[in-house]
């Protein structure tokens, strides 16, 4: 197939400069988006008298020929193109001869491909925020499931005060809901159309930008044809926000990592979401979490590379710029592909309630609300602090707990100590009583998946 370039050059293009210069292996995904915008280009032109009405209904409807074939499989895409508007456009020309060769009129690959871009983004962003709004929904559903189901919560992987799993659980949502929200406010900035930004500076024909935007479903067209042409921040941008999920992702893998463990056995896997070893007969695996964490990192290569392309590039495009294609197409499938496998493992994981409870029983959790008992009598908190702290260090040489220990040996201690300490560090009433707003009381628990529900079904 012959480049649309190909005029000034005498020479035909080395194999070698075809191959390097090809950009169709990975902008085929384009094709449905380079056609429509291609429908709406035409009808624009024959509106605005550039070319006659009924030529650009004639382009408009082989175009949507063209499209309906390589949907069906009727007609597939020449790999050997340069890139797939050179494919739309040398397969409509085919068809239509010299009338096909009229629809470029006013229009580069340029402002071209950055709006073919912009128009998968937006589409893939919408699938990611739904994605996104299931796996919260799966996980207000496991908190509405474990709002008594008491666990250890940590800092320094350290256990550190007793929680409950639907707190836990809930933390991720409103991770998972700030990325939504980003998302949300990322294909805001980019629903603006580049469409008659032109290679960079406009066209003298009387084109309607406006009409185009408003027939492709975006708010407007973009302000400036330099910047129409050579902005992909919104390319960076979705790549930040996606590079954020599979931080939050990753983070949530590595509990379920551990949480599987025999060291901690706070959940299983189902076993359609895990896998064997090769040679250890026991083993059951959690290969999707462990999967998950490696993909992050290749998400925050796909983010570098966006910016590492876009940092020294003078205005306007530049055919580095090809370059990022492949790194947000890669972002976005592999998040999607994440979220595939990630959400319907923890649907399916089953929560081990009594050795959540069993090792918050261990550890000492409830030494804060210990030294909050010694306050309530009188005692300035840091004497309170100093007092449990040391009726710890006592749990340990004795190799008890404080749920165990003594009233005398509380009382060696600080003899404002009395038998009500036993109620006031028993662990229900540790988590339950912290009700200050979003802590773990199942009335604020409640309360937190009311406003995650109410967020999810008023976007």
């Amino acid at each position: 197939m012959a480049q649309l370039w190909k005029g000034r050059f005498k020479k035909e293009l080395a194999k070698e400069t075809n191959d390097f210069n090809s950009s169709i292996s990975f902008d085929c995904r384009m094709f449905e988006e380079d056609i429509k915008g291609s429908i709406a280009h035409a009808t624009m032109l024959g509106a605005c008298g550039v070319i006659q009405k009924e030529e650009s209904e004639k382009i408009a409807s082989e175009l949507s020929n063209i499209l309906n074939e390589i949907k069906s499989g009727e007609l597939e895409i020449d790999m050997s193109a340069e890139d797939i508007h050179t494919f739309i456009e040398g397969d409509l020309t085919s068809r239509l001869d010299s009338l096909g060769k009229k629809l470029h009129t006013a229009r580069s690959r340029n402002d071209q491909v950055a709006l073919d871009i912009r128009m998968v983004l937006k589409k893939e962003t919408d699938k990611i925020i739904n994605m996104l709004k299931k796996l919260v929904s799966v996980l207000v559903l496991k908190a509405e499931e474990n709002k008594e189901t008491i666990m250890p919560g940590y800092t320094h992987l350290q256990r550190a005060q007793p929680i409950t799993l639907a707190h836990h659980l809930l933390a991720y949502c409103f991770m998972l809901l700030r990325d939504i929200s980003r998302l949300d406010d990322a294909k805001k900035r980019m629903n603006f159309s580049p469409l008659g930004s032109g290679a960079l500076a406009g066209t003298t024909y009387p084109i309607n930008r406006d009409l185009t935007a408003d027939l492709l479903g975006f708010e407007g067209p973009c302000k400036n044809s330099l910047d129409g042409v050579s902005d992909r921040d919104f390319c960076i941008e979705i790549a930040s926000v996606l590079s954020l999920v599979m931080v939050h992702l990753s983070r949530f893998c590595e509990e379920i990592i551990l949480w599987c463990s025999w060291e901690f056995k706070f959940i299983e896997l189902d076993d359609a979401f895990s896998t064997g070893s090769s040679i250890m007969p026991q083993k059951k695996n959690p290969d999707i979490a462990e999967l998950v964490r490696g993909k992050s990192g290749r998400v925050f290569g796909d983010l570098t590379t966006l910016l590492t392309i876009m940092k020294g590039l003078p205005l306007a495009y530049n055919k580095d710029m090809q370059e990022d294609k492949e790194a947000i197409f890669d972002a976005v499938d592999t998040v999607k592909m994440c979220l595939c496998a990630f959400t319907p493992m923890i649907e399916t994981m089953s929560v081990l309630k009594e050795n959540m409870r069993a090792a918050a029983a261990k550890g000492f959790i409830n030494a804060t609300d210990c030294a909050d008992y010694l306050v309530s009598k009188g005692l300035p908190f840091r004497d309170a602090y100093k007092a449990t702290g040391e009726a710890v260090a006592l749990c340990i040489e004795n190799g008890s707990t404080l749920e165990t220990l003594s009233l005398e040996e509380y009382k060696s201690v600080c003899p404002l100590f009395e038998y009500d300490v036993f109620d006031a560090i028993n662990l229900e009433k540790c988590v339950f009583n912290r009700i200050s707003k979003g802590g773990p009381a199942i009335e604020s628990v409640e309360n937190q998946i009311k406003e995650i529900k109410e967020n999810i079904y008023n976007q």
